[in-house]
C-alpha cells in the first residue's frame, strides 16, 4: 500500500554549507513517509506507544542520487516492504517536485519491542489493521 506522497520543503536548517541538503535529514523524512502511512491506516504511533510497545530502527539503507537544496519541495514515496511477526521493513524514495528526477531511495526496518526493550509479536489488531491494507505495488 501507498499514500498520497508526502510534501516537503527543505528549510535553510535542513542544509550544509553548500545549500545542500545534509545527508541525515532524508533519513528524517523517511521517518515522515512512514508516520504518514501508517497515519493513513489509522496506526497511530502514540497510541502504540501509550499501549506498551515500540517501532525501534534496526536497520537503515540510504542511496543517495540527486541532491536537494534549500527550499526545493520533494516528494517522500512510503511502501510497507513486509509485516513479519515481530518487524517491518518500510521502503521509501524521494523525488523532486516534478517527480521527473529521484533524489533519494531507502528502506527501513524496525522491531517491535515491549517497554522493556524485549522483541515481540506486534499486537493482532495493529497486524490486521495493516495486512487488511497492505498491498505491494
Amino acid at each position: 500500500m501507498k499514500i498520497k506522497p508526502v510534501r516537503i520543503r527543505a528549510i535553510y536548517a535542513d542544509t550544509d554549507a553548500m545549500g545542500i541538503v545534509y545527508h541525515t535529514n532524508y533519513i528524517r523524512w523517511f521517518e515522515i513517509g512512514r508516520t504518514e502511512l501508517l497515519r493513513g491506516m489509522g496506526v497511530l504511533y502514540s497510541v502504540f506507544e501509550q499501549a506498551g510497545f515500540n517501532m525501534p530502527l534496526t536497520q537503515a539503507y540510504c542511496h543517495y542520487i540527486r541532491p536537494a537544496r534549500y527550499d526545493d519541495v520533494v516528494e517522500v514515496d512510503t511502501q510497507i516492504a513486509y509485516l513479519k511477526r515481530a518487524s517491518m521493513k518500510f521502503t521509501y524514495q524521494i523525488w523532486d517536485e516534478t517527480r521527473e528526477n529521484l533524489l533519494t531511495e531507502g528502506y527501513t526496518v524496525h522491531a517491535c519491542t515491549d517497554n522493556s526493550g524485549k522483541v515481540v509479536r506486534f499486537p493482532q489488531e495493529i497486524a490486521d489493521r495493516i495486512n487488511n491494507q497492505y498491498r505491494p505495488d
